[in-house]
């Protein structure tokens, strides 16, 4: 898919595609980042009291980022999923 049809889909189906994609082809390396920026998008989307337990508990952090393209939190991270999926056309 290219440039202009990521942009357009929803946060939450970006989320699916850059999850199902990384899961399937064991591309721990984006689990990770999206891990690692899940707390900083919580809190961008007014989820403070999710980022204080998100840093304090990885079974959290992964919880997180099996569900993170729904809602406000799906939206912060669309720039990631948009990312991963454009160096991933085929995902």
């Amino acid at each position: 898919m290219d440039a202009n049809g990521l942009e357009s889909l929803p946060a939450n189906e970006l989320h699916e595609r850059a999850v199902r994609y990384a899961v399937r082809h064991g591309d721990l390396g984006f689990l990770w980042e999206l891990l690692k920026v899940i707390p900083a998008a919580e809190a961008a989307s007014g989820h403070t009291s999710e980022t204080a337990n998100d840093l304090s508990k990885v079974s959290a952090l992964l919880s997180d980022a099996i569900a993170a393209g729904e809602g406000k939190l799906g939206e912060a991270l669309r720039p990631v999923y948009i990312d991963y999926l454009r160096k991933h056309p085929d995902a």
